[in-house]
C-alpha cells in the first residue's frame, strides 16, 4: 500500500475539496425512503418494527421489542468479567469528567434599579440513546450517551439498539447501559428506533431529543425528526487530523494514523507536518506495516479515498490548514502542545501529547466521544451535560423598574406596528 506525502501549497483545488469534504454523509439518495419509514411508525407505531424484525423472529409481539431484567442478568454472564470491569472504570471517569460541566443551578444579576433577571437550568424529562449494533457494536457509545444525560438529571433515559437473530441485543450494549443507569433498552434499530423515540409508540416512550452515532439511516431519520425532537450534531464517519512538528515519534504517529482507518471503509487520517523527515518516515512505516495488519480492505478504502499526509511550509500554514479541517478527532503532538492549543479554534476533541493517542478519549479518559465530523466542529461540539438541560430566563421588575423602561419599551413596539404591546405596558400606569 503506497501512501506519499504532499505539500499543502502544492495541493490542486480538487484535491484540497476532497480532503476538506472527505466522507461527509450524503442522505440525498436515502431521504425519501428513510421519510416513508417515519412516517409509517409515527401512524403504525410498534407495528412497523414488528414486519421489520419478523426476519429475526417469525412469532413477534411488542414484548420481544423491550429488554428485560433477565436479558440483561444473562448478559453479565456471558461478557468477560475483564470486560465488566473495563466498562465500570471508563463509567467512572466518564461520570467524574461530566459531573465537572453542571453549571450552578441559577444566578441573576439587577441589570437597572428595578430591574432583576436571571437564568435558571433544567434537565430534560426523557431523551432517547441511539446505539449501534449491526456490523460493530460499541459499548462505549452508551457510557458516553447515557451517563451524560444522567449526570445532568435527566427524569428518563431510553436507550434503542438494533437486535440480532432472535431478537437478542448484545450482551456487552446490555451490560454497559446497566452500568450507566438507562432506565430502559428497546430491541428497535435504524430509522424504526429513532421514529419510535420521536413519535412513541405503544411500547417506546416519546422523549425529548435523540442523541447518539449510527449510520447514514440513523442520521436522516434524525435529521427528519429534528422538530418533533431535538438531536446532537449529525454525525458521520470517524475523522481524525494529526499535527505534528519534528518532534513526533514516526512509528507513534503511523500507529495513530492507521488506528483511524480502521473503524470503516469511509474513515479519514490526515496527518499535517512541518518535518518532511517525519512525514516520510510515517509513510514508510505504514508501507511497511500494511501486508500484516488486519481488516486491509477497510484500511486500504480509509487510506486511498479520504487520507492524506500533508507537509506545511511552517506552523502558521499547519494550523490555519487545521482549522479549516475542523477535526472530529485532534492530535497535536508538538514541542509545546498547551502553546499550539491556545491558536486552534475548530475541533471535536483535542488530544494533545505523544501519550494521549484518540482510543484514550474513544474509551475511558472521561471526554466524550460522540463528536462532530465533516467540518461540523467549526458549529457544533462534542456530547456534554449540557445538550441535556435548557436554560429559561427569567426577569422581576418593581413598578419602579418597568417605569424607567416604560418609554423605550412603548416607543419601540408602536414603531414595529404592535400596539397593543404598547399598551399592556400602558395600562400599569393607567
Amino acid at each position: 500500500m503506497k501512501i506519499k506525502p504532499q505539500r499543502i501549497d502544492q495541493l490542486t483545488p480538487s484535491k484540497w475539496k476532497s480532503i476538506m469534504e472527505r466522507s461527509m454523509e450524503d442522505i440525498s439518495n436515502i431521504i425519501d425512503d428513510i421519510r416513508k419509514i417515519v412516517s409509517d411508525v409515527k401512524r403504525r407505531g410498534n407495528a412497523v418494527a414488528l414486519d421489520h424484525y419478523r426476519k429475526h423472529k417469525e412469532t413477534i409481539t411488542d414484548a420481544d421489542l423491550e429488554v428485560t431484567r433477565e436479558e440483561i442478568d444473562t448478559a453479565y454472564a456471558q461478557v468477560d468479567p475483564k470486560v465488566v470491569d473495563a466498562l465500570k472504570i471508563a463509567a467512572r471517569n466518564i461520570k467524574r469528567f461530566h459531573r465537572a460541566q453542571i453549571e450552578r443551578e441559577m444566578w441573576s444579576i439587577e441589570v437597572t434599579e428595578g430591574i432583576l433577571a436571571g437564568r435558571k437550568t433544567t434537565p430534560m424529562d426523557i431523551v432517547g440513546c441511539y446505539i449501534p449494533g449491526g456490523t460493530a457494536v460499541y459499548p462505549s457509545s452508551i457510557l458516553m450517551t447515557v451517563l451524560p444525560a444522567k449526570v445532568a438529571g435527566v427524569g428518563e433515559v431510553v436507550a434503542v439498539t438494533p437486535p440480532s437473530k432472535g431478537m437478542i441485543a448484545n450482551p456487552a450494549t446490555l451490560v454497559a447501559a446497566d452500568i450507566a443507569g438507562c432506565d430502559r433498552i428497546f430491541k428497535v434499530g435504524g430509522p424504526w428506533g429513532v421514529a419510535g423515540l420521536a413519535y412513541g409508540t405503544e411500547t417506546m416512550p416519546r422523549v425529548d431529543k435523540i442523541v447518539g452515532p449510527g449510520n447514514k439511516y440513523v442520521t436522516a431519520a434524525k435529521m427528519l425528526v429534528y422538530g418533533q425532537v431535538d438531536i446532537d450534531s449529525p454525525a458521520g464517519p470517524s475523522e481524525a487530523l494529526i499535527l505534528a512538528d519534528e518532534t513526533g515519534v514516526p512509528e507513534l504517529i503511523a500507529l495513530d494514523f492507521l488506528s483511524q482507518v480502521e473503524h470503516d471503509p469511509d474513515s479519514a487520517a490526515v496527518l499535517v507536518t512541518t518535518s518532511e523527515q517525519l512525514a516520510d518516515a510515517v509513510c514508510r512505516f505504514i508501507e511497511n506495516e500494511f501486508e500484516s495488519l488486519a481488516r486491509k480492505d477497510i484500511l486500504e478504502s480509509s487510506l486511498t479515498r479520504h487520507s492524506s499526509v500533508l507537509i506545511a511550509e511552517n506552523m502558521d500554514q499547519a494550523i490555519d490548514f487545521t482549522n479549516e479541517y475542523a477535526a472530529e478527532h485532534l492530535q497535536v503532538i508538538t514541542r509545546d502542545p498547551f502553546i499550539t492549543l491556545n491558536r486552534i479554534k475548530h475541533a471535536g476533541s483535542i488530544f494533545l501529547g505523544t501519550y494521549a493517542p484518540v482510543p484514550v478519549g474513544d474509551y475511558a479518559s472521561g471526554t466524550n466521544h460522540v463528536l462532530p465530523t465533516g467540518q461540523c466542529a467549526r458549529m457544533f461540539s462534542g456530547l456534554s451535560v449540557d445538550d441535556f438541560i435548557k436554560k429559561p430566563t427569567f426577569q422581576y421588575l418593581s413598578k419602579e423598574g418597568l417605569a424607567g423602561l416604560k418609554d423605550v419599551v412603548i416607543t419601540l413596539a408602536e414603531a414595529e406596528g404592535l400596539p397593543i404591546h404598547a399598551r399592556a405596558v400602558k395600562a400599569r400606569f393607567d
